[in-house]
C-alpha cells in the first residue's frame, strides 16, 4: 500500500487504483524524487500540477511536503474518483483545501487552462503505451503555462527513450531506479 511519506500528512495511507491499467510511483522512488526537489529548493508554496495522476500521490506528496496548492488531473473514472478520496484524505489531515481533482484528458485540461495560470512543479507519469510523439504534444502545451525557475518531472520507463523536449524546456538532469526513469526540465 502506498502512503504519504513525509510532511503535514506523512504516514497517511493512499488508495490504490484498482486492475493493473495505472503504476504507481514506489515509495523508494518518490523519497529519492522529493529528496532532490526539496534540494532544488521548488516544494515550498509551489503551485504543483500532477497530470496522469493515477492515484495523485505525486502531487498529494508535494502539498504534503508543503506545496500551496496541487492539482491533479487523471481521466479514467476510477482513477480519478481514488484521486478524490486521497484529495480528501490529505485536504483534512492539512485542515485546508490545498488538493484539487480534475476529471479530464490531460490535452484538453492543458487546453482549457488559463492564460495565466502557471505552475511551478509539474508531474508528468504517463501510461508506459504513451508514444512520444504525444508526450512531445503536452510537453509542449504544458510549456506555455510554467513560472519561470518551475521544474518538470516526467517518469517513464527505463526502457523507454529520453522525452523528444519541445524547443521551450530544457532537460537538466535524469536518473534511473530500476525500472523507472526520471527526466527533469526546465523552461529554456
Amino acid at each position: 500500500m502506498s502512503r504519504i511519506i513525509a510532511g503535514a500528512a506523512g504516514g497517511n495511507p493512499l488508495q490504490s487504483v484498482p486492475g493493473s491499467a495505472t503504476r504507481p510511483t514506489t515509495d523508494r522512488v518518490k523519497e529519492a524524487l522529493f529528496s532532490r526537489l526539496e534540494a532544488l529548493g521548488v516544494i515550498d508554496d509551489a503551485r504543483a500540477l500532477d497530470l496522469y495522476a493515477g492515484s495523485g500521490a505525486l502531487g498529494l506528496e508535494a502539498a504534503s511536503r508543503g506545496a500551496a496548492s496541487a492539482e491533479l488531473v487523471e481521466f479514467d473514472a476510477r482513477a480519478s474518483a481514488v484521486c478524490q478520496r486521497n484529495a480528501d484524505t490529505v485536504n483534512q489531515a492539512l485542515a485546508r483545501k490545498t488538493v484539487s481533482v480534475h476529471r479530464s484528458k490531460v490535452e484538453s485540461f492543458l487546453e482549457r487552462a488559463a492564460d495565466g495560470a502557471l505552475w511551478d512543479l509539474v508531474f508528468l507519469d504517463p501510461p508506459y503505451p504513451l508514444d512520444e510523439q504525444s508526450l512531445q504534444a503536452v510537453l509542449a502545451k504544458l510549456a506555455g503555462h510554467l513560472d519561470d525557475g518551475a521544474v518538470v518531472v516526467v517518469e517513464r520507463s527505463s526502457r523507454s527513450p529520453e522525452p523528444d523536449w519541445p524547443d521551450t524546456l530544457e532537460r537538466f538532469a535524469g536518473k534511473k531506479y530500476g525500472e523507472t526513469m526520471l527526466w527533469f526540465a526546465e523552461p529554456a
